[in-house]
Parts: C-alpha cells; sequence; structure tokens
C-alpha cells in the first residue's frame, strides 16, 4: 500500500494554520467503493463514496487519483460533488469543499477549483480558485490563483 501520511496531512492544511500533531502520528485509513492500484504505470484510482482519514483529517471525493514517481505519491487529485475535508488546528476546526482538488507533493502547492469554499470559525475566503503555497505560506485566491472570479471574505467581529 502506497503512503499518504505527507500527502493528506499537507493537503488539508488550506489556510496556513498549524495542525495538530497527533494527526501526523495516526494510521489513514481509506474506504471506497473501488480501487485500481497500476504500480507499474504509477497510478492509483479510488472511486465512489471515498472516505480517507487520519487522526482529525477527513477528506471525502467521488473520485481521488494519486499518480506515483518511483513509488512515492508526486500529485494527488481529489474530485466530487463537492470535494469536502476538515481538520482540527491549534486555532479551531477548518472546513473546505469545492469540485476538485491538486496537491503536488513536491512543491507543496494545494489548488482548490471550481465554488472553493474554506471556513474557519465562521470565517469564510470563497472564489473559483483557491491556491495555498505551504512552503511559502502563502495564500491566494480569485485573479491571484489564475482564476476568474472576485474573492469574496467574511470575517466575523470578535465575541464580547
Amino acid at each position: 500500500m502506497h503512503r499518504f501520511n505527507l500527502l493528506f496531512a499537507l493537503a488539508l492544511l488550506a489556510t496556513g494554520l498549524p495542525a495538530l500533531e497527533s494527526d501526523q502520528q495516526q494510521p489513514i485509513e481509506l474506504s471506497a467503493d473501488f480501487a485500481d492500484i497500476d504500480e507499474s504505470k504509477g497510478i492509483s484510482i479510488y472511486k465512489g463514496n471515498v472516505d480517507i482519514r487520519q487522526g482529525t483529517i477527513r477528506l471525502q471525493a467521488d473520485l481521488v487519483t494519486v499518480h506515483h514517481e518511483n513509488r512515492r505519491p508526486s500529485k494527488m487529485i481529489a474530485e466530487g460533488g463537492p470535494v469536502r475535508f476538515s481538520q482540527d488546528t491549534e486555532s479551531g476546526p477548518v472546513k473546505g469543499r469545492a469540485k476538485r482538488a491538486e496537491y503536488e507533493v513536491n512543491t507543496e502547492n494545494l489548488v482548490l477549483i471550481g465554488d472553493a469554499v474554506v471556513v474557519q470559525n465562521n470565517d469564510t475566503m470563497r472564489s473559483d480558485r483557491i491556491l495555498y503555497d505551504r512552503i511559502r505560506s502563502v495564500v491566494r485566491a480569485g485573479a491571484a490563483a489564475q482564476g476568474k472570479q472576485r474573492v469574496r471574505i467574511t470575517i466575523q467581529p470578535p465575541a464580547r
């Protein structure tokens, strides 16, 4: 079985907030209606009610394709109606969704494409395209991420 540890732990850090370190120490559990792992082509495909969990991290999609180079994950593409993810962080739970999520392992870039939304503590960011560069801790949305829609951000006032 291919190692998803780094792939999914990083793929769900779309807000740049510190994740729970205990998540990385937990086993990865994957369930799907269909799995096709072709080591000769370097592609693993999971279809139908794909549910991936590691600690507090959860990814749900209709289809997840993992590309491998030298038996190591290099790129993950999740598609769905929509793809959903959630994770607990030190600053509270983070949830998100998009029609498609692409993660490049080498560059540690996560791109949420199509009706992308990221929510934490009732604060939201929406656009057709949200890019998170984990190495640089940079979030880009809308035209800055090669999207076509305006970015809509809602920040709730602090509780009294």
